[in-house]
C-alpha cells in the first residue's frame, strides 16, 4: 500500500504527481528544483544557492516522512552544464557524511522543468 507525502514546507508539484511516495519503508521522493516554497519562486543566479534549496527541499520532505538524509540511499542530481559539478557537489556533500553517503549517478540534459540548472531526486529508506 503506498502513502503519498506531501509538505507545505517544499514546492507543491507542478504537475501530475506527488513530492514523495512511501511504499513500506521506501520513499520515493520527486526530483526537487530550487524553487523557494514560501515564495513559491526560483533561486536563481548562483548555482550553489540553487543546489541548496533543492536540498532543502528535499530534506523537507524526508522529515515529513519521518527521515532525514542519513535514510538516503540514492540520489539522482540531473544538471544543465558538467562544467557546474564542482559548486553542485560541495553543496550537495554538506548534507551527507561521506562514509555513509548514498549511491548516485549525475547527469548533464539538455533542459530541466522550468529551464532550471539543477535538479535532484532521492530514495530513501528506514
Amino acid at each position: 500500500m503506498k502513502k503519498i507525502i506531501n509538505t507545505s514546507k517544499a514546492p507543491a508539484p507542478i504537475g501530475p504527481y506527488n513530492q514523495a511516495v512511501l511504499i513500506k519503508d521506501t520513499l520515493y521522493i520527486s526530483g526537487q528544483i530550487p524553487i523557494d516554497p514560501t515564495t513559491g519562486e526560483l533561486v536563481e543566479g548562483d548555482i550553489k544557492a540553487e543546489t541548496r534549496q533543492s536540498m532543502e527541499n528535499l530534506k523537507a520532505i524526508l522529515a515529513e516522512a519521518g527521515m532525514t538524509f542519513g535514510h538516503v540511499i540514492k540520489s539522482s542530481i540531473f544538471i544543465k552544464d558538467m562544467n557546474q559539478f564542482a559548486q553542485i557537489n560541495e553543496v550537495y556533500g554538506t548534507y551527507f557524511d561521506a562514509d555513509t553517503a548514498p549511491a548516485r549517478e549525475t547527469v548533464e540534459v539538455a533542459n530541466l522543468p522550468k529551464f532550471v540548472n539543477v535538479e535532484i531526486s532521492m530514495i530513501a529508506v528506514r
